[in-house]
């Protein structure tokens, strides 16, 4: 009789095995889902940070004809004998959790545009807003690149780290 209860003791540490298993299989694709959910969640936030951050150089460059010599000239604007702001303060990247953003180089080591160093493949890859569409089917989240003007689509404008100097 002995031998009946050890195997039905070994079907039960069986079955638990199994049931394991399975737990632990569901929390893994729950873990891959939920890691995508907070992706894309990135992503939308650096589609609003970096569209803020392009509003503030064109701002900027209204109120005096030229473009800010760092992100931290969009914070505070000591041009005009009035200070004015046109960011609350130079944004994280949503992505890297940093403040170091890309930047594009504009005349006079100026900059006219941000983008985000994360490496990586954005999920987005179609339906953004108008002023985004070059975003279309980037492989990069590099490839976002928040320009302010119509110099987008100038292939001579070199993008390079923020803190990096343009090499002539």
């Amino acid at each position: 009789m002995q031998t009946g209860k050890q195997r039905q003791h070994g079907s039960v540490f069986m079955g638990m095995l199994v049931t394991v298993a399975v737990v632990a299989v569901m929390l893994m694709e729950t873990g891959t889902l939920w890691s995508s959910v907070l992706q894309r969640e990135r992503e939308l936030e650096l589609l609003a940070r970096g569209n803020e951050i392009r509003r503030a150089i064109g701002l900027y460059y209204k109120a005096g004809n030229a473009f800010p010599k760092s992100l931290e000239d969009l914070v505070l604007d000591r041009r005009q004998p009035t200070v004015k702001r046109y960011l609350r303060r130079v944004y994280t990247d949503p992505l890297t959790g940093t403040t170091e953003w890309g930047v594009v180089p504009g005349p006079g080591d100026t900059i006219m545009g941000v983008f985000s160093q994360a490496k990586g493949t954005p999920f987005k890859q179609g339906n953004f807003a108008v002023i985004n569409q070059s975003f279309t089917g980037q492989g990069s989240y590099q490839g976002w690149v928040f320009l302010y003007g119509s110099v987008q689509s100038n292939p001579a404008t070199r993008v390079t780290p923020l803190g990096d100097q343009p090499t002539q």
